[in-house]
């Protein structure tokens, strides 16, 4: 399995955890609280965490055409919780590279 991490500095890094979970809560399985989530995508788990200004995710995939679809699903539904503030992406790092 492939991982990749992914970090947004955000005064609203728990609101968005909470909002992010919530809606993937409709569709796939979800734990979550305040500063921490896991969604059952279907590539693999993403780990959500949320600690001060800092909003962490954790993707896994089995393949690198997973992982990228892991973090586009993720990079889009925050950009719609994060219009706000103009986000477009997370900055992702790799434990491949």
């Amino acid at each position: 399995m492939l991982t990749d991490q992914g970090r947004f500095e955000t005064p609203n890094a728990s609101r968005y955890l909470q909002q992010l979970c919530k809606h993937f809560a409709h569709k796939v399985a979800v734990e979550h609280d305040g500063t921490r989530g896991t969604v059952a995508l279907g590539m693999g788990p993403a780990t959500l965490q949320a600690t001060g200004n800092t909003l962490t995710a954790e993707v896994t995939a089995p393949d690198a055409a997973d992982l990228a679809e892991a973090r586009d699903i993720i990079d889009r539904h925050l950009a719609r919780f994060a219009f706000r503030e103009a986000f477009e992406a997370m900055d992702w790092q790799s434990d491949a590279a």
